[in-house]
């Protein structure tokens, strides 16, 4: 139950809707209960005329008050029809029909107002998940398959919906309509009512043993969903490779052994699930077939319960029956949403390592210099960086060069701070980047990266996430500067033309000075280029150089390149090796000292 408290949290916001669920669930109840033992004045007037009150009876008291309600309406109903009986007969039919119309009428009402918590709970839990999966760190999703955060969001929050919130309008409905009407039967009855408790807890011990496996099959069948998930997100994402290796057959072979194991885990689970419903059926026949043993002879033998009663009683008993096994079927839905509730909830609950201080600083301005100091990094075991240090004054531009693996993506990750560093600090101002806000840091710098990541919408919007509310004009400026405005306003609806999922309709060259001109509209003293022209052709490359060299006027700029090419006008060329700095100087002085930085040069030469 402790995953139900946690995820009740969240209808806080939606509480007078519960409050409302109550009254309504109460009413209903109430009238459930007596919409059964009205039919006894109506058997009596009917089947017993000996029975008939002529005079009001009067109240004496708790202790008789089912005799004083019983003939209380007898009365009235002899009254009110004479020596007409169809007259008593349609009077009764007439208050059974009422009181079963108000039960029904508050039952919807109920129902009305528990919608608005469910889907309330819902759209919020939905909502937490969905900031919860951007404000956790890169690192986290390095670890997590996609398909499996999207297998949460989405079918494991739907599960919590089915099964969790679903009890709460049997939370107090179905429970109160047993205390009702079993209130009412121990009024008829008290001899026949502990008879029925006998049966009680040996039918809910065999329920009960039915569910006790629910949760372990459920969140294999989740988890499985995510495997499949996953391989489905990776072959949308991989299909051009898929294609051009012929390797459909072999993602449809591993798709399809996912879906065989779903497709056996899911039928464990519904197969023992779906045996609770009959199971439940039966015992709870079982229990009226007893009854009409027991009571019969209370009738027929023994003489001390009236007929009137008796049936009334027994409508009362199958009135139990609904609501038990309702109450019976939640019990497995909660069992079935503990897995799904679990789920969600590691996401939720995940700490997220990079946080901002609580008395964490707003900077606004780049002044001075970045500095790293001596800093080491490592993602798991091995460090990528060790006791790395590197000064770069504002205004200069700093070139990262050497082998795959050797830390210069790393360093990019670190100083926007993807990554917080295991030792040392980098700072902006002599300010440690630990003590200023996440999100001022990042508006001082512009990122562009070698994967152009553009999302599916207009030209005009991927270009505009660059800045909040920027006009036209300054969207169709920073595309100018990127040399992008003469393709786009070649495109069909130019600006407003859908790139795809992807920018897939774009070229490279394209998608990569759209990321470009974004960069440029944000404006930032501080710009980060990660390979930004290694996967573009001769031309293209061309004029996404010209359109960086742009942006990067009079800007402080780190610019990680394999390329050496695209770097030569850099203020310094730090080469690495391993994490540690080899040679550091401008393009002439390291071709001067006939060392690393020559040999990378003459290798792209040839």
């Amino acid at each position: 139950m402790d995953y139900f408290k946690k995820i009740l949290r969240f209808a806080k916001p939606y509480k007078k809707y519960g409050f409302l669920n109550i009254f309504f669930n109460i009413l209903y109840a109430l009238f459930s209960a007596l919409s059964f033992a009205a039919l006894i004045p109506m058997l009596d007037v009917l089947f017993k005329p000996e029975k008939k009150v002529l005079k009001e009876p009067i109240y004496t008291g708790m202790g008789q008050l089912k005799d004083y309600l019983q003939d209380y309406i007898n009365y009235r109903v002899t009254d009110y029809s004479g020596d007409d009986q169809m007259k008593g007969l349609v009077l009764v039919i007439g208050l059974v029909l009422i009181l079963f119309l108000l039960k029904n009428f508050f039952n919807y009402a109920a129902m009305y107002f528990i919608t608005f918590l469910r889907n309330g709970v819902l759209k919020d839990v939905r909502n937490r998940m969905y900031q919860k999966i951007t404000e956790l760190p890169i690192s986290y999703y390095s670890e997590k398959r996609k398909g499996d955060v999207i297998a949460r969001i989405t079918s494991d929050v739907l599960e919590i919906q089915h099964s969790f919130l679903s009890i709460l309008e049997l939370i107090v409905r179905e429970p109160l309509t047993i205390v009702f009407t079993i209130l009412i039967m121990f009024g008829i009855s008290s001899k026949l009512t502990i008879f029925v408790f006998i049966f009680i807890p040996v039918a809910g011990a065999i329920i009960s043993r039915i569910g006790k496996s629910l949760k372990k099959k459920s969140d294999r069948v989740q988890k499985e969903q995510g495997e499949f998930l996953s391989i489905v997100e990776e072959t949308l994402g991989g299909l051009r490779v898929i294609k051009a290796f012929n390797a459909e057959s072999r993602f449809y072979k591993t798709f399809s052994t996912s879906t065989e194991r779903f497709f056996k885990f899911s039928n464990k689970l519904l197969n023992r699930q779906n045996l609770a419903s009959p199971t439940g059926e039966f015992l709870g026949i079982l229990v009226i077939g007893v009854l009409l043993w027991f009571g019969g002879k209370m009738v027929l033998v023994e003489k001390t319960l009236d007929a009137s009663s008796f049936i009334a009683y027994m409508g009362l008993a199958y009135n139990i029956l609904t609501p038990a096994k309702a109450i019976s079927k939640a019990s497995f839905g909660v069992k079935k949403g503990n897995a799904a509730a679990e789920r969600v909830l590691q996401v939720l609950e995940t700490e997220n390592p990079i946080v901002d201080k609580e008395d964490a600083m707003e900077k606004t301005t780049f002044d001075n210099n970045i500095a790293l100091e001596n800093i080491s990094f490592k993602y798991e075991d091995e460090y990528v960086l060790k006791d790395f240090d590197l000064n770069i004054p504002k205004g200069n531009t700093v070139a990262l060069v050497g082998q795959s693996g050797s830390g210069k993506s790393t360093i990019a990750n670190l100083v926007t701070r993807f990554y917080d560093v295991n030792n040392g600090a980098i700072s902006i101002d002599g300010t440690n980047i630990k003590d200023i806000s996440k999100k001022s840091l990042r508006n001082l710098m512009g990122l562009v990266t070698q994967d152009s990541i553009l999302f599916n919408d207009t030209v005009g919007n991927n270009i505009g996430m660059g800045k909040e509310n920027a006009t036209d004009d300054e969207i169709i400026e920073a595309a100018k500067i990127a040399n992008a405005h003469e393709f786009i306003a070649l495109l069909p609806n130019g600006y407003d033309t859908n790139i795809g999922d992807s920018g897939n309709k774009l070229s490279g060259g394209q998608k990569q000075r759209i990321s470009i001109a974004r960069a440029v509209l944000k404006n930032p003293p501080i710009m980060i280029l990660d390979e930004a022209t290694s996967a573009l052709d001769t031309e293209s490359e061309r004029l996404v150089q010209d359109a960086l060299e742009k942006m990067m006027l009079h800007r402080t700029s780190i610019v990680i390149a394999h390329r050496l090419s695209t770097i030569q006008k850099a203020d310094s060329i730090v080469v690495l090796q391993k994490g540690k700095i080899v040679e550091q100087g401008t393009h002439n002085e390291l071709l001067a000292k006939n060392g690393v930085y020559r040999k990378l040069v003459e290798m792209q030469s040839l």
